[in-house]
This record gives C-alpha cells, sequence and structure tokens, in this order.
C-alpha cells in the first residue's frame, strides 16, 4: 500500500481503537462477574456509598439491635441503610453486595463486598437530599466502616456511585435465639441468619401452647407478652423471601433470661 494510503488510514485506526477502549472500560463497569451471582436475589441496582472511621465502639449496638457485632460473627462487614433501604428495621440481617461503578479514578477493578444491614443511617433534613443529606429519603445510601470501603474504593472517593444487589447471606452454624425479658414479658434477639437473612414474621411455642405471633420491637428483636415459665421454646420464622424455618426445643424448659440458644438454619 502507498505510504499516502497508510497516512490517510491512521486516523480512522486510532478511532477505532479509542472506541474498543470505551468498550471495553464501560463492560468493566456494568458486566464484570461475580463469585455471588448464583446467590443473587435481586437485579444490580443504582445508589451511593459513603464510610465512616469505624473504631471498635462503632461494632456495638446499633439500631438493628445485634449487639456487639464482632462475637454476632459480622465483624466490620456492615452497612448502614438510609431510610427508603431500611424498611423500618425489616432490613435487617439482609446482606448486600456492593461494587465501584462510574468514579474508575477512585475504584478497585472487579472487585464487590457483601455486607451485613446491621444499622441504620438518619437522615439529615436541615440538608437537601441532593446535597448533603445522604440518607434522606429517596436516596438509596449505604454507610459502610471505612475498612469496607476500602475493600471497593480508595478512601479519597467520599460520596461516591455504586450498585448493590441482594445475595444470600452465608452463615457459620445456627441462627441464634437471645431471650431476654421479665416474667411475663419476652424479647428476642434473632441473629446469625443465613439464606434472605432479613426475618419478616417470628412464631413461638410452649410445650403447653400453640404457635403465638410475636410482634417486631425494633430492627430483629421481637417481642409477645405471655408465660412460657418451665417449658421448652420452639420457633418458627419467614425471611423475606417467604421460606419459612421451624426449629423446636431450641431452648430447653430450664431455660433462662438473658442467654442465647441455636437453631436451626436456613439453607444458602
Amino acid at each position: 500500500m502507498p505510504q499516502t494510503d497508510l497516512h490517510r488510514l491512521s486516523p480512522l485506526i486510532l478511532h477505532l481503537l479509542l472506541l474498543a477502549s470505551s468498550l471495553v472500560s464501560r463492560s468493566w463497569a456494568h458486566q464484570r462477574s461475580s463469585t455471588y451471582g448464583s446467590s443473587a436475589l435481586t437485579e444490580w441496582r443504582p445508589a451511593h456509598a459513603s464510610y465512616y472511621a469505624a473504631d471498635p465502639e462503632d461494632a456495638i449496638g446499633g439500631a438493628c439491635g445485634f449487639g456487639n457485632l464482632g462475637k454476632e460473627g459480622y465483624g466490620m462487614a456492615t452497612a448502614g441503610l438510609s431510610e427508603a433501604l431500611f424498611e423500618k428495621g425489616a432490613a435487617c440481617g439482609g446482606c448486600y453486595e456492593v461494587r465501584c461503578v462510574s468514579e474508575m479514578k477512585y475504584c478497585l477493578p472487579g472487585t464487590s463486598i457483601v455486607v451485613t444491614a446491621t444499622n441504620f443511617c438518619a437522615p439529615n433534613y436541615g440538608l437537601p437530599a441532593e446535597a448533603g443529606g445522604v440518607c434522606n429519603p429517596p436516596n438509596h445510601h449505604l454507610l459502610l466502616p471505612i475498612q469496607a470501603f476500602e475493600k471497593i474504593a480508595i478512601w479519597k472517593a467520599g460520596v461516591m456511585p455504586i450498585q448493590y444487589r441482594r445475595v444470600k447471606c452465608v452463615r457459620d452454624g445456627g441462627i441464634r435465639f437471645t431471650v431476654d425479658g421479665r416474667k411475663f414479658f419476652y424479647t428476642v434477639l434473632i441473629s446469625n441468619v443465613a439464606g434472605a437473612g432479613d426475618v419478616i414474621s417470628v412464631k413461638i411455642k410452649g410445650s403447653t401452647t400453640g404457635w403465638l405471633q410475636m410482634g417486631r420491637s425494633w430492627g430483629q428483636i421481637w417481642h409477645i407478652n405471655a408465660d412460657f415459665e418451665g417449658q421448652p421454646l420452639s420457633f418458627e420464622l419467614t425471611s423475606s423471601d417467604s421460606v419459612t424455618l421451624t426449629s423446636y426445643n431450641v431452648a430447653p424448659k430450664d431455660w433462662s433470661f438473658g442467654k442465647t440458644y441455636v437453631g436451626k438454619q436456613f439453607p444458602f
């Protein structure tokens, strides 16, 4: 081919190379594969995430009632959900796969992290939702400990665009039932739940009662007014994906307030 023809083609070749590079970048951002794909419960959805500088005290407490997150097995792979996602505590215990998108100068390529909803990101109605009120309705926002945030992006990202999807939770051991209360008032904290992770209905049964519906106090703490003294306690749980699990005689007849008992586990 004559030299003049080569010069004529070079701008076209350069344009094609730039187009191919752009397509590859977009494909990576929106279609990269995940090892959690087989356990996904929803499609990818757009949201934003930010972080807080966590210290050991931040692993205790929270709006879901889980208490010591390290002891309960959640560690720092956790998230506070904005009001639009928190569902007045019904979302507590659910698992979310999160990946960084759009801000490619801050994203760690090919990474994602699975976090458990353990807290509430409170709205700030003194600021507009689009200008500082990151957790105000209708925003979908996840507030992560910096230890989790830096698994998918560098800290300089600040408030960044992400995608998230619900995935099945993987847990070690059975579901934990922490029984508390006084006399005829009982509360039960339900934690370490696999599968969908978030429990939407709880029933309790003693040896001399039928199945009794419990009410949600807050987060994953449930309550009932009844007398179960001297009776083994059984539980029936329903998760947000409509799977029901029954654990008989989780707590023996000599159970006591303040103790944790372990039952069956949802499949995952």
